[in-house]
């Protein structure tokens, strides 16, 4: 990586922001050079949103200072901040599907002729912003909504290049891409960043920031807590800062003991996929799935779910056979799902936690068919402890929680029904490191079970795209390719390398 300039472009100094009594932001500095890509990490409400919203003029600092080419940078709105060179990229992103790619690129800047709309020059400057991004191909007369998530993505940071971006921030931008289009992103920030463009990079994935980050800076309940140079900091030290505490293991794994099998796959097929996942999975044992984005992972647990349409093939679950049947059917049979996608599907976000995590059993919980709040309140307190889950109680909404704290509901749910078999589909994407941590310890726990308090292990069956973490957790590992799915083999038989081989369908074992 190239070595950033020594002046900075971009100082902050002693920020602090409040909202009534609670304090966002408690003091935080960080500096960024031209032609440097900056880390940003914390976890989930760590301040990292409040700063960055402070940084692009969404929300005004109550203190401290911020200087921009060694000028006082005070940005009034976001729309000022694009002015100035500092540009923002949400997470959810921010386009208007209705409009055209051109009319995005420029909004609120177009260019006029008189009274009226210039479009000749709104669409030469939309060309040339999509080709320095790399969209050469593209139509600046598409309208967004006909074009993929990477692409309108692209299209967002062409609006920043448009305008002449010296400040470039970046949250979560990987969060739904496949791996081909990540690749297309870093070589687009490293070629941004050769043209002197700083980059803030917000991401709780460690390993693309040692990917594309020359520096870092740890944020924790609102304050600054470490900087460092990436490849120089051990990642255990990265994140003891982010935790406030040592994490000597972030994959715990018992000694477990599997025994009878609990779930069978023998040939599932989906109308499209899986085309033929035959699987065992037994009492106390983890078995992961791993495969490229589209190999049909997802919709094999869709399938086994009830979720998706099943063509052929066979499930048993305690030895018995089952017919395809729906989601009800296999809550009654203990199996449950958390979902890939929790914030459309996984959860019910206009409900509260207590009414998220008790959804799938409700008995006893009131009269007849009718609940009683307080003893779904009551249901619930004992597993929001358990987790931790942080929030004000059991009747706050799922939705003004953080995506951690989300997943763990997801999670309760399912230890609140009693369910034998996990099936976990991206149990840890888009989260902080700290609940990461806090997932794969309960993952552990359950596959081991607690004979003294009469908990039989569970089976757990995990989807996930990110490698270490199925090395780390997993008993075995089985891929899919191009919706077959291969041999469960034990995790000490695979490496990083030999799953990618197998997933790309070069290894002739899987």
């Amino acid at each position: 990586m190239s070595a950033p300039s020594a002046v900075p472009l971009l100082t902050v100094s002693g920020v602090r922001k409040s909202f009534g009594a609670t304090k966002a932001l408690k003091g935080v500095d960080l500096t960024l050079s031209r032609g440097e890509v900056l880390a940003l990490i914390g976890e989930n409400g760590a301040g990292k949103s409040t700063l960055m919203k402070v940084l692009s003029g969404a929300h005004a600092a109550d203190a401290g200072e911020m200087k921009l080419e060694g000028a006082p940078y005070l940005p009034t709105g976001p729309l000022h901040a694009r002015g100035l060179g500092v540009c923002m990229i949400y997470q959810e992103l921010a386009l208007a599907p209705h409009l055209s790619v051109m009319e995005n690129i420029l909004l609120g800047i177009e260019p006029t002729r008189g009274p009226f709309m210039n479009w000749r020059e709104t669409r030469a400057i939309a060309r040339r912003a999509l080709d320095e991004v790399g969209l050469t191909t593209l139509d600046p007369a598409t309208p967004v909504g006909d074009i993929s998530i990477a692409e309108q993505q692209l299209v967002e940071i062409a609006r920043a290049v448009a305008v002449g971006c010296k400040v470039l921030v970046l949250d979560e931008p990987t969060s739904s891409l496949t791996q081909k289009d990540v690749q297309a992103l870093f070589a687009l920030v490293r070629r941004l960043k050769s043209k002197g463009v700083a980059v803030v990079y917000i991401s709780h994935a460690l390993e693309e920031i040692e990917a594309l980050c020359d520096r870092f800076t740890v944020m924790r309940d609102g304050e600054t807590v470490g900087h460092g140079v990436v490849g120089r900091v051990p990642v255990n030290q990265i994140i003891a800062l982010m935790v406030g505490r040592n994490v000597e293991d972030l994959y715990p794994r018992s000694v477990r003991t599997p025994s009878t099998p609990i779930l069978e796959l023998r040939a599932l097929a989906g109308r499209k996929f899986p085309r033929a996942a035959g699987l065992t999975l037994r009492r106390g044992e983890v078995v992961g799935i791993a495969g490229l984005i589209g190999s049909g992972r997802t919709e094999t647990l869709r399938a086994l779910f009830g979720l998706d349409p099943v063509a052929g093939g066979e499930i048993r679950i305690h030895g018995n056979l089952t017919p395809p049947a729906g989601p009800g059917a296999r809550w009654r049979q203990g199996v449950g799902l958390v979902s890939e996608d929790r914030k459309t599907e996984g959860l019910a976000q206009n409900l509260s936690i207590a009414e998220n995590l008790t959804l799938s059993k409700l008995e006893g919980l009131g009269p007849w068919r009718f609940v009683r709040p307080s003893r779904q309140n009551a249901a619930a307190a004992p597993w929001i402890k358990a987790f931790p889950i942080k929030c004000q109680g059991g009747e706050q909404a799922v939705e003004a929680l953080s995506g951690g704290n989300q997943q763990k509901v997801a999670i309760a749910r399912l230890l609140h029904h009693d369910c034998d078999v996990l099936l976990l589909d991206e149990p840890t994407r888009g989260i902080d490191v700290g609940s990461k941590a806090q997932i794969y310890a309960w993952i552990d726990k359950l596959a081991l079970g607690d004979p003294a308090a009469g908990k039989a292990p569970k089976a757990v069956l995990v989807v996930s795209s990110y490698l270490p973490e199925l090395m780390g957790i997993c008993d075995r590992i089985a891929v899919m390719t191009r919706g077959v799915l291969g041999e469960a083999r034990p995790v000490a038989a695979w490496t990083e390398h030999s799953l990618m081989l197998a997933a790309t369908g070069q290894d002739q074992r899987a």
